[in-house]
């Protein structure tokens, strides 16, 4: 961990379970991702959100890396908000269960610290491409819950950036070895 540091991870339900095709799970996510961010600042420079993971890219404040603490809250709240609004779990094992685990999330989570511009360009790219590597969707400004639009907006990324065919430019063979995917 690097106080201050930027990381990337990759966040997966349990069995990949496809509970983000779910309004209700991604407004539940989005609002305790928020109040942790109230209670605990760090920047999220980049996130997509698909129906069995999630990747992202923070920045703590200088002198912070405690990401482990927001993970663990932030999965654990949304999942208890998950479970009383009805939403569903699969079946844990009895060591899980011993351990207060339920079956929403596995139970570890992928991070990558980000230590050159390089390197923090390709995930960034990574991350808004990932609908598009998936197959939900043609291209990045499709998808609705990632931060593409956002940085569309301030110019980082034209609209039709990635459409189509794979840019062969776009060579996330590193990444994808390193996240879980």
């Amino acid at each position: 961990m690097v106080p201050g540091g930027t990381y990337f991870f990759t966040v997966v339900t349990d069995r990949r379970r496809p509970i983000f095709a779910s309004l209700s799970a991604r407004t539940i996510l989005g609002d305790v991702i928020r109040e942790c961010r109230q209670s605990h600042p760090f920047e999220v420079r980049a996130i997509v959100l698909l129906p069995d993971h999630l990747h992202s890219i923070w920045c703590l404040r200088p002198g912070d890396a405690n990401y482990s603490g927001r993970w663990q809250w932030i999965k654990s709240e949304f999942t208890k908000r998950w479970l009383t609004s009805g939403g569903k779990e699969c079946s844990v094992t009895v060591g899980r269960k011993d351990d207060g685990r339920r079956g929403v999330w596995q139970p570890k989570y992928w991070e990558h610290t980000i230590e050159e511009e390089s390197d923090f360009e390709s995930r960034f790219d990574y991350v808004h491409y990932n609908p598009v590597k998936h197959g939900y969707v043609r291209c990045p400004i499709d998808w609705q819950w990632s931060t593409f639009h956002h940085w569309v907006q301030r110019g980082v990324y034209s609209a039709h950036w990635a459409c189509g065919d794979r840019d062969p430019r776009l060579n996330f063979d590193h990444i994808e070895k390193t996240v879980g995917e």
